[in-house]
């Protein structure tokens, strides 16, 4: 958070004068309102100069927060579509979820990920659990495990296995690379697709895919159409979590040198 000099005022002192510590004020969010940013305001004295005191006034505004926030509020309009769609099939939902319960796989990826790296916490790099913290809250969402694996190869990544808390992973060159407010963009991003679920949603439009080309005749040509669409979904999943994370950053300009 940053702090932003408002102006200055001047006080005359005509006898020795003992305003020498900051004051400060912090005004809540409106009750009911679906945002909340607490505003704090403060005068600190600066210097002392022929009898009269220069006060400087300052704000400092909490990154604003989303009451309520849900996933269709900022998804991207074909990645809305394609949900709807997935959601209308009944069963669906059971059944892919029943089929990705405990898998072998996603055993592997966990555990692997548990040897290989760091997991983050206030005690345990302070300033990313607090990156993390920060943008849960923003997009109302539970914050999920943070780990830091090293690794020269920009990038994140999160997992969501059934039945256990799901992470976010960021590779240490990462870390290295980005500033502060790149870096919470990034989580930002990947708690995204926490929040839209696309883990689940997109694994099952692969598995509609693959059982097209089983089916005979028309199976290869409907398959082909499914992968078409698959595609364009990856891109509107990708362009709704950077929404997400420009919600978390709150200014395009600390996001220009990621997209």
């Amino acid at each position: 958070m940053a702090s932003l000099v408002l102006s200055s005022l001047c006080f005359t002192s005509h006898k020795p004068c003992s305003f020498t510590s900051s004051l400060r004020f912090s005004f809540g969010a409106l009750t009911g309102s679906r945002f909340a940013a607490p505003l704090t305001v403060g005068f600190r004295p600066e210097k002392r100069r022929n009898g009269r005191i220069r006060v400087s006034v300052y704000s400092r505004a909490s990154p604003l927060v989303f009451r309520d926030l849900d996933a269709d509020d900022f998804r991207h309009p074909l990645d809305k579509q394609n949900t709807l769609i997935l959601k209308a099939i009944p069963g669906l939902n059971e059944l892919g979820r029943a089929l990705l319960a405990g898998t072998v796989t996603e055993q592997i990826m966990l555990l692997e990920n548990i040897g290989t790296s760091v997991l983050v916490s206030k005690d345990q790099l302070p300033e990313l659990h607090k990156m993390m913290i920060e943008a849960a809250g923003i997009l109302n969402i539970e914050s999920p495990d943070l780990y830091v694996r090293q690794s020269p190869v920009p990038n994140a990544y999160t997992l969501a296995i059934s039945g256990k808390k799901p992470f976010v992973v960021i590779h240490t060159s990462l870390v290295e690379l980005l500033t502060r407010n790149e870096l919470q963009a990034v989580l930002a991003h990947e708690l995204g697709h926490l929040k839209c679920d696309h883990g689940v949603w997109l694994t099952f439009a692969n598995l509609l895919t693959l059982g097209a080309y089983t089916v005979p005749g028309l199976g290869a040509f409907l398959a082909q159409t499914l992968e078409e669409q698959l595609f364009r979904w990856l891109r509107a999943a990708e362009l709704t979590c950077d929404r997400a994370a420009l919600l978390v950053a709150q200014d395009p300009k600390r996001l220009s040198s990621l997209f």
